[in-house]
């Protein structure tokens, strides 16, 4: 890392900007979170300053001089320097009144900063399908089949793989899945300046499966033919030196359409900083945070998957004496169709071809936060400190897409194919209202989370005029005591999301929203964001996330070890009880839906100066997980279902408990 010394009222405006930047109105604990916490961010270490003092022992060229010397002059000069800087010697000076603004911009060299981790987790799923019988396309299928186990539907439909035993011939029986996956992930920042600065995240070789690319494995473009119909893709041949999966000898680079889906290398974000005098302007693709993350979750933690990224430009300012911040924004959701095609990356820039297709969104945010250092003293004298805010976003649109199409498109004419340039109405507008609220008194803490989607939309065809309402609802909250030197964490959590009585089934459907099951109701089943993690097995992987549900989540984490070098070792339980918030959601129509018990050992060393934060995840850092999940009645099946599986010569449809091993290594710099 390069870095280099600056003054010391730079620090002071640098650190001022940490406070206003909106992840920072937001809590960093995550005591229920099955996730560890995000690695603290590295800091830059000191090095020379950057007009070193006179070397006697250095040669360097003597300086053209333009006129004869002149020592009455020189005097003259220094006397007049003298009398307007507090030094006369063309160095720094240690106090921060005494920097004037030409040095600022004539002194300060950029700094590069790298944080980031890398990442491997290996993963064992067993009965994820609960032992459900569903088949493809089921809306009530909770999780697929494995590919390698034979099994019946409930009304009798074989799906058989006779290629096992012997024989070859006897039923493959397979309930389990399993696979491993890496993430390097590098965040740079380039601080020109300690107001101006740019922030970007990329990803490489991104959750990309071990073993995925093998030399024997090629896909390509379908080109249509022998029974093709010219989308997707389909297979590139064999390779003469591995024709076979088991002669595979090495793997190849993940590349889109050649091996796999996506590219090796991924730019998550990219955006600048500026903080001006009366507050920090920030625009491009930023992480969004607010609150518990239940529904902005930044994403940002070493065991995260998915992230909320916006396309904004805000500013954020705020009456520091208070602890108070403001903050508006405007976000680019979603632009509709494009003029973008594979001969932009040539040159040029592609543009919105339908305005009236855009998703608008606009929000504003208002919040206190007590700084770090106050906080900490107030805590340590006894007080009690409040922190919460309110976040608030209006969107809306006014046409979109046809469902099914793509909103990009390469060529423009296609665009104009269809009825009314396959554009429909959609009259979509939400109003989403975010309030958090954080309460910290000695070792305990309180802080909760609700958040409100009330709005309408035309969802159901492409001539419908009658909007659709929109009435969504969560609330989360987390309760937490620290004891026994601060090893011991006394956890309890809780979360609902409202459902949606007028739907089948807790999942969304796979062609876009589930239809209403008498089409007299609002779209009301709320969704947390997908990192808000509370389990292993049900919400996380089963649901991916928590929706039409509540839960209530008692923990207990203890740290076994732990050094004043970083050094931790300790284990974690974690009990979770699930319940459906409209029991006609369920596939048993009934509210409980099961019980899981989460159990993790983690160890942590830390190596070096990055992330000395003995709080905060640095260095190496391993976990060792084990879940199990017992489902209850509301993912059985009704008794016509059983009475037509007994029929068909099914026999009893018996629900069995899952199970996962996680095996988690990384390193976070």
């Amino acid at each position: 890392m390069l870095a280099c010394s600056r003054p010391g009222r730079l620090r002071l405006v640098a650190s001022v900007a940490a406070l206003l930047a909106p992840t920072l109105l937001v809590s960093r604990a995550h005591a229920q979170s099955t996730d560890p916490a995000p690695a603290a961010p590295a800091t830059a270490p000191q090095s020379a300053p950057l007009m070193p003092t006179a070397n006697p022992g250095a040669s360097a060229a003597a300086p053209a001089i333009a006129t004869p010397p002149s020592p009455a002059r020189d005097a003259a000069d220094l006397a007049r320097q003298g009398a307007e800087r507090p030094t006369s010697d063309g160095n720094i000076p240690s106090k921060p009144s005494e920097i004037f603004s030409e040095d600022w911009w004539g002194r300060t060299r950029p700094v590069f900063e790298i944080h980031g981790y890398f990442r491997t987790r290996a993963e064992l799923f067993q009965n994820f399908a609960l032992g459900r019988h569903n088949g493809p396309g089921d809306s009530q299928a909770l999780w697929g089949q494995p590919l390698d186990n034979s099994y019946s539907t409930q009304n009798g439909t074989a799906h058989n793989v006779s290629l096992c035993g012997d024989s070859h011939t006897d039923l493959c029986q397979d309930k389990t899945q399993s696979g491993a996956n890496l993430r390097f992930r590098i965040a740079p920042e380039l601080h020109i300046s300690d107001n101006l600065r740019i922030m970007s995240q990329i990803d490489m070789l991104d959750n990309v499966v071990l073993g995925s690319t093998p030399d024997s494995y090629a896909i390509k473009p379908n080109e249509g033919g022998a029974g093709g119909n010219g989308t997707g893709y389909a297979p590139a041949g064999y390779n003469g030196y591995a024709p076979l999966g088991g002669f595979a000898t090495t793997q190849g680079t993940p590349t889109a359409g050649v091996n796999g889906w996506q590219n090796s290398i991924a730019v998550k974000r990219a955006y600048a900083e500026y903080m001006t005098p009366v507050g920090l302007l920030r625009f491009g693709r930023m992480p969004n945070q607010w609150g518990l993350g239940m529904l902005a979750n930044a994403g940002d933690g070493i065991d995260s998957d998915y992230q909320s990224t916006s396309d904004r430009v805000q500013f954020v300012t705020g009456i520091k004496p208070l602890d108070l911040y403001f903050a508006g924004m405007w976000d680019f959701v979603n632009s509709g169709p494009t003029s973008a095609s594979p001969y932009d990356t040539y040159g040029g820039q592609a543009y919105n071809t339908c305005n009236l297709c855009n998703v608008n969104q606009w929000g504003l945010a208002i919040a206190r936060r007590t700084a770090p250092d106050a906080q900490k003293l107030s805590l340590a004298r006894g007080n009690l400190v409040v922190n919460g805010g309110v976040f608030t976003l209006y969107r809306s649109q006014y046409l979109d897409v046809v469902q099914g199409q793509t909103p990009i498109t390469t060529d423009y004419n296609a665009q104009n194919s269809g009825q009314n340039n396959n554009l429909q109405a959609r009259r979509a507008w939400a109003l989403i209202p975010d309030v958090w609220l954080q309460v910290l008194y000695r070792k305990f803490r309180f802080e909760a989370e609700g958040a409100m989607i009330y709005g309408a939309a035309q969802v159901q065809t492409i001539n419908a005029k009658a909007a659709t309402p929109i009435q969504q609802f969560g609330l989360t909250a987390q309760a937490e005591y620290l004891a026994v030197e601060d090893k011991l964490h006394l956890n309890f959590g809780f979360g609902w999301a409202s459902g949606d009585p007028w739907v089948d089934g807790l999942n969304p459907g796979a062609n876009g929203l589930q239809p209403e099951r008498n089409g007299a109701g609002p779209i009301s089943t709320f969704h947390f964001n997908p990192d808000y993690r509370v389990d292993l097995i049900f919400f996380r992987h089963i649901l991916s996330r928590v929706e039409g549900a509540y839960y209530f989540r008692p923990s207990v984490d203890y740290d076994f070890l732990r050094n004043a070098n970083g050094q931790r070792f300790g284990g974690t339980a974690a009990i979770i009880w699930s319940r459906a918030s409209e029991f006609v959601q369920t596939p048993g129509h009934k509210r409980d839906l099961g019980v899981e018990l989460d159990l993790s050992l983690y160890f942590q060393a830390k190596d070096g100066s990055f992330n000395d934060d003995p709080t905060k995840i640095g260095g190496f850092y391993s976990m060792l997980q084990y879940g199990v999940f017992f489902p209850l009645g509301g993912l059985n099946y009704l008794p016509g279902e059983q009475t037509a599986a007994t029929t068909a010569g099914v026999g009893a449809l018996d629900l069995s408990s899952a199970q996962t091993v996680r095996l988690f290594m990384g390193v976070a710099y």
